[in-house]
């Protein structure tokens, strides 16, 4: 073989490889973004647009057709998500892992909302007898794909991570049942105050906590029986649910004798039927 013909070879198979090198996918170490956006800005910014506040900020409506308009953006925030790698979300802070996966939840059901709307009454209408819409693992997060179970369950509910049962007033499923979706990112500076005002705004809603002095026990939403065990943890001293519901005694209560008994926990649990109508602001 000649020195020509060894240089021809040699630059085909260098400028071969360099072809192939340059349509492979970026990995995830190149798609991560120099610096994410803890503020949640791009998040904000189509909540503040798209949720209403009602019965004096308790609870929300969501304008899912403003959302839709808005898809661009919103694919683009949760394009942001999915670029950050699992090494990267190690390095950070519990708040900031909290405020992430608690917007990822939610900006992925505005997201699961869409792929159906307006031909939807429920979530549910995204599943099935057999199949919830919880379930399917579609989300590209952390290195993965994921489910929303996965974000609540696998992570934000981890035993000895979180262990915050604030969480349930986070999340939103796109239900009237459900706790407002706030009208803001969660953003680490501010995560226990915003966790402790959306708590506070679901249990001052009697639609779906209140004490009945006509029966003279509390009922409560059915969150608190499908995650009951969350509130008997002794997180942040609460150790049973009847010394969560003690917290709120005034806002699940209007006479004082009926507060006291709240607060005494001498009072009996009953929990109301759930809403599963899509939270629309039509």
């Amino acid at each position: 073989m000649t020195t020509s013909t060894r240089r021809r070879l040699l630059g085909f198979t260098l400028g071969g490889a360099v072809t192939a090198v340059a349509s492979l996918p970026p990995s995830p170490v190149d798609a991560q973004p120099a610096g994410f956006d803890h503020s949640h800005t791009a998040w904000t910014a189509l909540l503040r647009k798209h949720v209403r506040l009602v019965r004096g900020g308790q609870a929300t409506q969501v304008a899912y057709a403003g959302f839709r308009a808005d898809r661009a953006a919103l694919k683009a925030y949760l394009d942001s998500l999915s670029a950050v790698t699992p090494a990267t979300f190690a390095g950070w802070g519990r708040a900031e892992r909290q405020a992430f996966l608690i917007n990822a939840y939610n900006a992925f059901t505005v997201e699961l909302i869409l792929t159906r709307y307006p031909e939807l009454k429920s979530i549910k209408d995204l599943g099935s007898l057999l199949n919830s819409p919880w379930k399917p693992k579609w989300i590209p997060l952390l290195g993965t794909n994921v489910s929303l179970d996965d974000i609540e369950h696998a992570m934000l509910r981890k035993r000895g991570d979180h262990d915050d049962p604030r969480v349930h007033f986070a999340v939103n499923c796109a239900s009237i049942g459900c706790p407002a979706l706030r009208e803001e990112a969660f953003v680490t500076s501010r995560l226990d105050a915003q966790m402790d005002e959306q708590t506070l705004r679901f249990m001052s809603d009697r639609t779906r906590n209140r004490f009945n002095p006509q029966r003279g026990r509390l009922e409560l939403s059915k969150i608190f029986d499908w995650y009951g065990e969350d509130f008997r943890l002794g997180h942040r001293g609460i150790g049973s649910l009847q010394g969560f519901a003690a917290r709120y005694a005034d806002q699940l209560a209007d006479a004082p004798a009926d507060r006291e008994r709240i607060r005494t926990g001498a009072v009996d649990i009953a929990f109301t039927d759930y809403d599963w109508a899509l939270n629309d602001a039509r």
